[in-house]
């Protein structure tokens, strides 16, 4: 019997990478994962779901922007992320930010 997927994206030691990233909401602390093969480094504002699939609003704080550009939040599906741990490390929101869903559809589920 074959197991099924689960939609809850798990870190190689299987800590659910939900509640790592929920703590990081709540504390206003930074997340590391790999995310498309890379290591950066979040400042999640938002988790929300999305046609039942987890995503996160979050700040990339690796990115850069131009100079004419201010920072924006991008968004992460949840799924994608894997060796999610917290830093000890705060950040301040962005200050334009509302807990609103990124799209009418989308359902808020916890923010900054």
């Amino acid at each position: 019997m074959q197991k099924a997927e689960s939609s809850i994206s798990q870190d190689g030691g299987g800590q659910d990478v939900r509640l790592t990233v929920m703590e990081a909401i709540a504390s206003r602390k930074v997340v590391e994962a790999r995310y498309n093969r890379e290591t950066i480094r979040l400042a999640p504002h938002l988790l929300f779901q999305r046609h039942g699939d987890l995503f996160i609003s979050a700040l990339n704080l690796g990115k850069t922007w131009r100079s004419d550009e201010d920072p924006r939040l991008g968004q992460f599906k949840l799924i994608g992320l894997a060796e999610a741990r917290l830093i000890d490390e705060r950040f301040d929101p962005l200050p334009d930010f509302t807990p609103d869903a990124p799209r009418e559809d989308d359902v808020s589920l916890l923010a900054i």
